[in-house]
């Protein structure tokens, strides 16, 4: 895409949401890293409705190694994998305690270090609570980047590479917001909804369903005529 074309695609996103916010809920960097690393193959949802317990019981590396394996799991059950999870969130807290004194490293490669932790998830954490221009390209961000023609890519490293020549330095902050955001409430996997879309005009998508609504509506119209026809009133 253009770097015109993408400017005017970022601009319109900062109009409407000037300040987009991640949905995942948490108290401090620990939380959040926390929060991501359980969103994994998770609903952003899911996860909220497990954390406020956990992060009242254990909000810092040494509370979070003191509940255990056995402990964490009794808060986070209802999350996928949270086996697996359970035992990466307290490896990970060991390693903050002994290595990093408690905090959560301001550093890619450290973060990328610990346990359950990918780039990704280094990129909503270095974005996050350390205000770093970061994209983290999730499927909603992958899925929106390669339908609309801003950076397409066959691998998530790829397309976080192109958004980041591609955004212009005044969005990057808020960018991966936006993209996640557009991904998962307007341009969805299934039926993208054209109609409601900021950036229709602008998309690359070959299949718009810019007539969504208004067959969605006609095809409703019809139902309550045939309705009507079956079931003449007295």
């Amino acid at each position: 895409m253009k770097s015109d074309k993408a400017e005017a695609i970022f601009r319109r996103f900062q109009q409407a949401n000037p300040e987009p916010q991640g949905e995942l809920r948490y108290k401090n960097p620990f939380t959040l890293l926390v929060a991501v690393v359980l969103s994994a193959r998770a609903t952003d949802a899911g996860v909220n409705r497990a954390t406020p317990a956990l992060f009242a019981a254990a909000d810092t590396p040494e509370k979070m190694t003191s509940l255990g394996e056995t402990g964490l799991k009794k808060f986070i059950k209802t999350i996928g994998l949270f086996n697996s999870k359970a035992k990466n969130i307290i490896a990970l807290s060991k390693i903050l305690n002994e290595k990093f004194g408690g905090k959560v490293p301001y550093d890619r490669e450290a973060l990328e270090s610990l346990p359950g932790v990918g780039r990704k998830t280094a990129n909503v954490v270095l974005n996050i609570a350390f205000g770093e221009p970061t994209i983290a390209v999730d499927t909603h961000v992958f899925r929106v980047a390669n339908r609309t023609g801003l950076a397409p890519g066959k691998t998530p490293h790829e397309v976080e590479e192109k958004l980041l020549k591609i955004i212009p330095q005044k969005y990057l902050h808020h960018a991966h917001h936006w993209l996640i955001l557009h991904g998962r409430y307007v341009c969805t996997a299934r039926r993208p909804d054209c109609p409601r879309c900021l950036i229709r005009d602008l998309c690359a998508f070959n299949e718009k369903t810019v007539d969504g609504l208004r067959q969605k509506a006609a095809s409703s119209n019809a139902s309550r005529q045939s309705a009507r026809r079956s079931n003449p009133r007295r």
